[in-house]
């Protein structure tokens, strides 16, 4: 009787989930439906009406975007500002994140105190201020620019989770190296970052998906030989209202990016998360 009542539980539980997963999906079938029809289908009626019309799908509009000078210009910016973004902020922070829990240092504790402490400064603050010193320094609107203000503002966060993760670590493993006669640099190579890959692997993931959906650096910090995917989308809607051919396989393209990094590292970014809460 227990056991029935088990997976009866647990059928009702896996059910309630393959609804929520069926609900969830239906955007992001319905944008992909959409950029598989015509301008003039799109206008007669829904996407749901390819189920009685397939013939209304082709992938003529993947074929104009990748001719659409200005999207293909966008969408290499969007990898060449996501891709160093991440990057950069998954070193420096795995660095200052060992430094912080391992080695000891005049100010230590104080600096990162400093750093926990810019946790909680708006991204709103800075743009403006930081915008005026770029202009000065020749950075503004462009990619560099654009990739610096991102880095600057995602250490803070950065650091704070990755040292948080490598001071749970055993102190008497890392003893035991350095009594091995391993370096810093060797300890922080061959032992610190694998075990901390679950951490650092969801780092990578937030990092890369914040930046690569952002529009509001963009929008101040990039021109428009620098803008990326979600300013150039956002400015074909404000121009060319009605360009769903133009618009939906863009938008289903910035969509499926973010998808596709978030189920390769899946398996990464569960262990990371649950790292810690389990003794």
């Amino acid at each position: 009787m227990n056991a029935l009542r088990r997976g009866l539980g647990n059928s009702l539980v896996q059910a309630f989930l393959v609804i929520v997963g069926l609900v969830w999906l239906t955007p992001l079938a319905g944008l992909f439906l959409s950029s598989l029809r015509s301008a003039d289908d799109t206008a007669k009626g829904g996407w749901w009406t390819v189920f009685n019309s397939p013939g209304q799908l082709s992938f003529d509009n993947y074929s104009e975007l990748l001719k659409n000078a200005g999207m293909t210009q966008a969408l290499w910016n969007t990898i060449l500002i996501s891709v160093p973004t991440t990057f950069l902020v998954v070193i420096l922070a795995a660095l200052a994140g060992y430094a912080f829990a391992w080695l000891d240092f005049p100010g230590r504790d104080s600096i990162f105190l400093v750093v926990v402490a810019l946790l909680v400064v708006p991204v709103q603050i800075g743009l403006l201020p930081v915008a005026k010193l770029f202009g000065q320094l020749g950075l503004f609107g462009t990619i560099p620019g654009v990739v610096l203000f991102h880095v600057a503002y995602g250490l803070p966060f950065a650091v704070f989770l990755l040292r948080n993760y490598f001071a749970e670590m055993p102190r008497e493993m890392l003893e035991a190296a350095r009594m091995d006669g391993g370096t810093e640099w060797r300890i922080f190579i061959q032992l610190v970052l694998p075990l901390g890959r679950p951490a650092i692997a969801s780092l990578a993931i937030f990092q890369f998906l914040w930046v690569w959906n952002d529009m509001l650096v963009a929008l101040l910090f990039a021109d428009s030989s620098s803008q990326p995917l979600t300013v150039q989308l956002q400015s074909q809607i404000r121009q060319f209202g009605s360009n769903i051919d133009v618009l939906a396989p863009g938008a289903f393209v910035s969509l499926v990016v973010p998808l596709v990094v978030f189920f390769a590292f899946q398996r990464h970014f569960v262990q990371g998360v649950m790292a810690g809460s389990v003794k």
